[in-house]
């Protein structure tokens, strides 16, 4: 994976604060003209908000769809305003909430679940219609083994939890990932 500057990554969490921002209180996307040629590549990206610790919304594209700008702000209006498992974020709730942005690599299907490196590997789990991701970040939060990585995949896609062993598709891809807890003094700058 590329990996993204300094200045990028804080450019791309402050775009999402202020996207976030801007829509909770006009309820228009924010746009704006970019020359950085690695921020206008097409990049999956997931955007991750916790308010006082608590996750508060995660939501995002895990294929390249749009560039990556186009991708953070959407995607952080999204996990703002549309993840299914919260309320709608509120204006005040916003200083509150800390940003984490996930820079996906392009998903890789394997053939043995020995591939996958819990911490390092996000997982996508599939059969038929239904599909769970999970970003690497989140077995290593819950202090997850392999095996309860896997389960979980499977129910984040309403299957089974056993259903990685019953002839499901299971993909990996790699995140850079970035906070605005982590970059806090730049972010604010």
């Amino acid at each position: 994976m590329n990996e993204l500057s300094q200045d990028q990554k804080i450019f791309l969490l402050r775009l999402a604060r202020q996207a976030i921002e801007h829509y909770l209180k006009t309820g228009k996307y924010l746009k704006i003209e970019i020359d950085d040629p690695v921020l206008k590549e097409k990049k999956g990206a997931f955007v991750t908000l916790k308010t006082r610790g608590q996750l508060r919304g995660c939501i995002g594209y895990p294929l390249p769809y749009k560039s990556l700008v186009e991708t953070i702000i959407e995607m952080a209006v999204a996990a703002a305003t549309q993840d299914f498992r919260f309320s709608p974020l509120r204006i005040e709730e916003l200083p509150d909430t800390l940003i984490e942005i996930s820079v996906l690599s392009l998903p890789q299907p394997i053939q043995n679940i020995k591939e996958i490196r819990v911490g390092q590997h996000g997982i996508i789990v599939s059969k038929g219609q239904a599909k769970g991701l999970l970003l690497p970040q989140v077995p290593v939060e819950y202090n997850w083994d392999l095996e309860t990585y896997l389960a979980h995949g499977c129910l984040k896609a309403g299957l089974d939890p056993n259903c990685w062993q019953k002839g499901a598709k299971i993909e990996i891809f790699e995140a850079e990932i970035f906070s605005e807890e982590e970059l806090s003094s730049a972010v604010k700058a």
